[in-house]
């Protein structure tokens, strides 16, 4: 965090995508509607077995942990049998690194980081930069998120539903048709940033080439924070569909030992939804859980995480806590569908990726990874449709594909054994 003081109140800046990518046009659908990109991601992977469906093509019926997305299945595509390529070194961490940038983990100061930016921030660099925010990270537990902008550089998700609602529907928020400023310290707030970047243009004098890189860093979030509030003063996009949501009046705290898992991502879905209905952002990355997440979910007997390893065979509360996970999936593909946008829905104009970092959790396996591809995606991907791969072919095609899909003509995605240079046609439409 840039940190600072003006007028004896704290400033802190965090660091979002780079300046560079500001003028890239992102890419709408024939409609004029934009195209939209999620993550959904859970931890601890799944029970494979009980993961794949039986069938393919476009007769594939839905496997029992993925029962819950009947209702929106049509939306919905199944990848299997793809692997990770890149060496397994550190459980859990190895599989998110290698499915989110492509590449091995890196190694900074004895601990492990993500060496590139997670394919969230790919997509935001190219079409985050015609929004209030260029991407959005929350959780729906207590949890840190899988969205970094390079080595040790992490978007933490905002994970308390308050504060996302202030953020984006708070003082700040206009509905379509508003003018002028909402917020009357919006001018006092750019010159606090001003201040701090003449504290920082002083400190770049005296600090060595190391340091003077981090700098610019901070830099870079300065000017996106800056670009954001002149958004707030222009007139927001004229979508019908957008409206502000009532304010939250729920207890979202523990009970008996439980995180509200359901509750609050719920919660944060909805809210999602919105964002994407008002264009405040075309990126967002929803993580329910992180890796090794060791969260009671409700009618378990210990925490996830212990189960993948210690629960015997067939794993009954393991298929049931990874059945809840795809269960908030689904709700967020339903909150999205439920939103019209023209002769068709918010849904229709979404990519959203569902994925975790391993497949059998108690083996961390990196074969057979539990993908979905869901949303109309303007037409980029076949839907409702199963792919098998019987060649354990690399994940990292089925991301570049993904990269493509959003219009973005990307020529390759990873590095090493996890560089793809061809997407995997098979899921294109």
């Amino acid at each position: 965090m840039l940190k600072g003081l003006f007028r004896g109140s704290a400033v802190a800046v965090a660091l979002p995508w780079l300046e560079i990518f500001a003028g890239r046009t992102a890419k709408a659908c024939d409609d004029g509607f934009p195209l939209r990109f999620g993550l959904f991601y859970w931890g601890n992977g799944n029970v494979p077995q009980y993961w794949v469906p039986g069938t393919e093509g476009y007769d594939w019926e839905l496997s029992e942990i993925l029962s819950p997305l009947a209702d929106v299945k049509p939306w919905v595509s199944v990848v299997s049998g793809l692997s990770v390529k890149l060496p397994n070194v550190e459980p859990h961490t190895s599989g998110v690194a290698g499915l989110l940038t492509g590449r091995g983990l890196e190694r900074v100061n004895d601990e492990y980081t993500f060496a590139a930016p997670t394919i969230d921030q790919l997509i935001a660099q190219e079409i985050g930069g015609e929004t209030i925010f260029p991407s959005l990270q929350t959780g729906g537990t207590d949890c840190s998120g899988q969205s970094w902008s390079g080595p040790s550089s992490r978007n933490y998700a905002e994970t308390d539903p308050y504060a996302l609602y202030e953020r984006l529907f708070g003082a700040t928020f206009r509905a379509p048709g508003e003018e002028g400023l909402v917020d009357p310290s919006l001018g006092l707030r750019q010159s606090i940033l001003d201040a701090v970047m003449e504290d920082i243009g002083a400190l770049q004098a005296r600090v060595g080439v190391a340091d003077k890189a981090r700098l610019e860093q901070h830099l870079d979030g300065i000017r996106e924070l800056e670009t954001r509030l002149a958004r707030l003063q222009e007139d927001p996009p004229s979508l019908a569909a957008c409206v502000q949501p009532v304010a939250l009046a729920v207890d979202f705290s523990d009970q008996d030992g439980r995180p509200q898992i359901s509750a609050r991502s719920r919660a944060m879905c909805d809210m999602i939804a919105m964002s994407f209905a008002c264009d405040q952002t075309r990126v967002v990355g929803h993580y329910l859980t992180d890796p090794v997440a060791d969260i009671l979910f409700p009618d378990a007997t210990a925490g996830h995480h212990s189960l993948t390893h210690d629960e015997a065979d067939p794993q009954t509360e393991v298929r049931m806590i990874t059945t809840q996970c795809v269960a908030e999936l689904a709700y967020l593909l339903t909150a999205l569908s439920n939103v019209n946008e023209g002769d068709a829905t918010l849904l229709d104009h979404c990519v959203i990726m569902g994925a975790s970092e391993i497949s059998q959790g108690r083996t961390h396996s990196l074969d057979d990874m539990p993908l979905l591809i869901c949303g109309g995606g303007c037409g980029a991907f076949k839907m409702n449709y199963h792919y098998r791969s019987y060649t354990q072919e690399s994940a990292s095609e089925a991301m570049l594909s993904v990269v493509r899909g959003m219009g973005i003509p990307a020529a390759s995605y990873g590095a090493d054994e996890g560089l793809a240079t061809d997407g995997l046609s098979d899921i294109e439409a």
